[in-house]
């Protein structure tokens, strides 16, 4: 049974939901008989290139908050984080996500693709490190796995752009659009960073139809 998993590196709900998803794994009779694909997200594709923002001052940007307001939310994404036991660091800048989910699409190809995806989410949230320029794309890429030289390659030339593109239009046709979004066996939907026991039960849904 495949899992495909729309999400985007600088999503805190996708950071969070990963980890649930995968305690619920963790706990499915079948686990080793599903494979999970992630797939491109970008929560903002018209963000400029070289351009970074502070998290909180993008927040008060887009959703018309006050600073106290904006660092008030970012507190309750952060405690529900720690629930789930995962760090959340201050700090943190946004950015373009395109190059990044490029080089998850070549961590796919080489197997290493849970791996480079986990320790992007790491970096960014609970290291604060940008994940947006290809040299440290491609150092981050090195450490889960990839080799560094080929990393960087892929990044200067631009491949798997078109799998990154391919990714979001099927989003659209899904009418998927926010994130994380989990599609079971490509028929059962699940929106959000849901708790670990509604991923359990869909996993038990879709394993037995």
């Amino acid at each position: 049974m495949r899992v495909d998993i729309w999400s985007d590196v600088v999503c805190p709900w996708c950071y969070i939901g990963k980890r649930r998803f995968s305690a619920a794994l963790a706990g499915f009779e079948h686990r080793e008989q599903v494979e999970m694909v992630y797939r491109s997200f970008e929560l903002d594709p018209a963000y400029p290139k070289d351009e970074h923002t502070p998290v909180l001052e993008m927040l008060a940007t887009k959703y018309g908050m006050g600073p106290a307001q904006a660092k008030a939310a970012e507190a309750g994404v952060a405690a529900k984080a720690a629930a789930d036991g995962l760090v959340f660091a201050e700090g943190r800048v946004m950015g373009n996500t395109f190059d990044a989910h490029r080089l998850v699409h070549l961590a796919r190809e080489r197997g290493v693709q849970e791996q480079v995806l986990e320790r992007l989410f790491a970096a960014y949230f609970a290291e604060a490190r940008p994940v947006f320029a290809a040299g440290d794309l491609a150092s981050l890429g090195a450490e889960a796995g990839l080799d560094s030289g080929e990393a960087e390659r892929v990044l200067r030339d631009g491949a798997f752009g078109d799998a990154v593109r391919a990714d979001e239009e099927q989003a659209r046709a899904y009418g998927i659009s926010g994130v994380p979004f989990f599609v079971l066996d490509g028929k059962y939907g699940v929106s959000g960073a849901q708790p670990a026991a509604t991923f359990a039960q869909a996993l038990e849904q879709a394993w037995a139809s």
